[in-house]
């Protein structure tokens, strides 16, 4: 389990590791390890292995992220489980939380422009019968993104500079 667990952490810090250095990593045999990581993609705890993109530097690329909070009254039975899934169908939806406090869910799109989120918030989402009421933020800048520090800083010596 222990083995399963590491091997889980260092595949969501780096999901390029290749087996073999894994198996060194965790001190197992290449072959049990590709028989965990099997398991794991069989059993659905691994769902996918993802880059994570500074898009910021892509000269091509000009988009928006918005984070949506959304007030939802429950259904009866199913709770939040049928609106969250009318919601994740969208293609514009790149993530979708149940969440505690003020709202209920937190739904992750992506744009070309703030007017194409309008419309989706307008037309889409708050079309739905069951949505009481949305709040709409802005990405404006990633600092730190699935564990990655996203800046210019180069991978130099990190240590403050100590002097007399």
């Amino acid at each position: 389990m222990e083995d399963k667990l590491e091997i889980l952490r260092l595949l969501e810090e780096n999901g390029r590791m290749d087996v073999h250095t894994l198996a060194k990593m965790v001190d197992k045999s290449e072959e049990d390890v590709q028989a965990i990581i099997n398991k794991l993609e069989k059993e659905k705890i691994i769902l996918s292995y993802a880059a994570v993109v500074d898009w910021s530097k892509v000269n091509d690329r000009e988009g928006v992220t918005a984070m949506i909070d959304v007030k939802v009254t429950p259904q009866r039975g199913v709770g939040f489980d049928e609106v969250a899934e009318r919601i994740y169908r969208f293609p514009e939806v790149k993530a979708l939380y149940l969440v505690s406090g003020a709202y209920d869910l937190s739904v992750v799109i992506d744009g070309n422009t703030m007017s194409e989120i309008a419309s989706f918030v307008s037309e889409k989402l708050s079309a739905l019968d069951s949505v009481i009421s949305t709040t709409t933020h802005f990405r404006l800048k990633t600092y730190k993104h699935d564990g990655v520090v996203f800046g210019d800083e180069d991978d130099d010596d990190k240590r403050i500079v100590v002097s007399p």
